[in-house]
């Protein structure tokens, strides 16, 4: 049986944010069956590309089980799982994007990125790991510094 290590980042914006994480971290819990291996202290920040209320954002590493498929297809249900939590917790804004492709970003309840999985580089139309403009994002590169291991940042030493 192996396994895998997986960032993750988490904001909201919306209603009681530092509870919203809460859930989140408790629902990934669940369908990771098992506890997070490290969390970064909660980090408060402007929005970023859209005007709104500042976000608590975080991040998280989870040790998951490593199924026997593909790394596209094993991160990609991962990235089903996460946004299966988004919509259960009541997020309900579909990606949109203007005329020049560029993402149109808004408030939400709870956002939640994979930022890295295990050492992979996987770039497909659903799915983009490392996760775009981690480095321009300074939401998630103060918290990611808080708990990224020494392994991450040999493997991707561009971010650190």
């Amino acid at each position: 049986m192996s396994f895998v290590s997986i960032y993750f980042s988490l904001g909201s914006n919306l209603g009681n944010r530092e509870q919203n994480i809460s859930e989140a971290l408790r629902r990934m819990d669940e369908v990771f069956e098992g506890h997070y291996q490290a969390l970064s202290r909660l980090i408060e920040t402007k929005p970023m590309g859209f005007s709104g209320g500042k976000f608590l954002n975080a991040v998280v590493l989870y040790r998951v089980f490593r199924p026997q498929v593909s790394s596209l297809e094993a991160a990609t249900a991962i990235l089903q799982k996460v946004k299966s939590i988004e919509s259960a917790m009541g997020r309900k804004d579909p990606p949109e994007y203007d005329g020049a492709g560029n993402r149109i970003y808004h408030s939400r309840i709870i956002d939640i990125d994979i930022l890295f999985y295990g050492n992979e580089r996987i770039d497909s139309e659903l799915l983009t790991i490392p996760h775009k403009g981690i480095a321009d994002r300074p939401f998630v590169m103060i918290p990611l510094m808080e708990v990224a291991k020494p392994s991450l940042k040999e493997a991707f030493p561009e971010y650190f």
